[in-house]
């Protein structure tokens, strides 16, 4: 016989663990369904921390997602009793006339962020594991910071559980489909369950699940790298404001020693290795570490050190990078949640509260219109 809940999600890591939670907290029956572990380090929602930041380049739209997501990430933290979010500012930098630069300085002066400007050779007065091009331009915006990936899924689904919700691992959605009356129908190896509506956000995994956004939403394999600075004290959190940094040799992210002993970087689009999730690699290799040791070499020679990590994930990119929230096409009681093209993890939260207000009421006070599928 099949269960039936208000709502079933299907993948429950960055974004499914709170649209659980924020679903539970209005009271509804919840079921979360998770192919691999809770966490778990093979899609988009580990790493030990990721980037949070309001001057935001990418589009001045998402500045208002992001106040509300900082908000509830201290809330989260404060019910938690757990320190989730960490401030050390954020500096977004490039030559002049970078689209990274001019974007987050758009963002700011369109939403009346705090910011300051200064050249490559003042930033590196400021903050001494900086090594900039002298003539780039930064903008440093003090709300920025990190916050904790694998704590954040592992503290939504306690909150989950502990209003109702139903959660379990290791158990992936194999089909789902309408049923006569309205609602849907979901299979897993293990059972048959039913809902009123059913929410996709299973990261990489989305084109198995809706299959026409298999060209839409496309998974890269990206590689993770933690080196151990010489002088560690220029890359803790009080000395060493998160970046995105924009070169010659590609855009970087980079975040202070924190939880792993070494400076994590990152490179946007690392090799362009595109494909299905479980036919990537999730070897790293000596290619990988040099494609980030390019930018330490040149940027951050302090930090130039012994590797501590090296680790794989999985962005999920639309051909525009921004995201998918909408209800998928032809299937009326189906929200995708989904895509959210590597920079997604900073707005958990606040997804998770539009999904609960999508499901609840149908709409949401956030103006959602870049985010729909008829766009592609």
């Amino acid at each position: 016989m099949s269960r039936s809940y208000d709502v079933i999600v299907a993948g429950v890591g960055g974004m499914g663990s709170a649209a659980c939670f924020h679903l539970a907290q209005r009271g509804l029956r919840v079921l979360g369904l998770e192919r691999y572990d809770i966490p778990h380090a093979l899609g988009s929602s580990h790493g030990a921390t990721r980037i949070i930041r309001l001057a935001y380049a990418e589009h001045p739209s998402y500045v208002p997602l992001l106040v509300r997501a900082f908000e509830l990430w201290r809330e989260m933290g404060e019910a938690a009793e757990e320190r989730l979010l960490y401030t050390t500012g954020s500096v977004d930098a490039g030559p002049p006339g970078s689209t990274l630069f001019e974007g987050s300085l758009a963002s700011c002066k369109a939403h009346g962020l705090r910011h300051q400007t200064m050249t490559g050779a003042e930033l590196n007065r400021r903050f001494a594991g900086y090594r900039l091009p002298g003539d780039h331009l930064c903008l440093l915006q003090p709300d920025g910071g990190f916050v904790l990936p694998e704590r954040s899924v592992v503290t939504h689904v306690a909150m989950a559980q502990a209003l109702g919700a139903d959660i379990r691992a290791r158990e992936p959605v194999c089909d789902w489909g309408p049923l006569p009356g309205g609602g849907v129908w979901v299979e897993t190896p293990r059972a048959r369950f039913e809902a009123g509506r059913l929410v996709l956000s299973p990261g990489a995994w989305i084109g198995d699940l809706a299959p026409m956004l298999g060209t839409v939403a496309v998974p890269e394999r990206q590689v993770l790298g933690w080196f151990q600075p010489g002088h560690p004290d220029r890359f803790s959190p009080d000395a060493f404001p998160v970046a995105n940094l924009e070169f010659v040799e590609g855009r970087y992210y980079l975040l202070p020693v924190w939880g792993v002993p070494g400076l994590k970087i990152g490179l946007y689009h690392h090799r362009g290795e595109r494909g299905h999730p479980e036919a990537m690699s999730r070897v790293v290799d000596d290619v990988d570490e040099a494609e980030l040791r390019r930018c330490l070499a040149r940027y951050f020679p302090d930090a130039n050190g012994p590797v501590m990590a090296l680790q794989t994930c999985v962005f999920t990119n639309t051909p525009d990078e921004h995201f998918v929230i909408d209800a998928l096409p032809g299937a009326r009681d189906v929200l995708v949640v989904s895509a959210c093209s590597g920079h997604g993890f900073k707005f958990v939260p606040v997804i998770g509260e539009i999904v609960a207000d999508l499901v609840a009421t149908g709409s949401s006070r956030f103006d959602l219109s870049m985010f729909r599928i008829d766009r592609f």
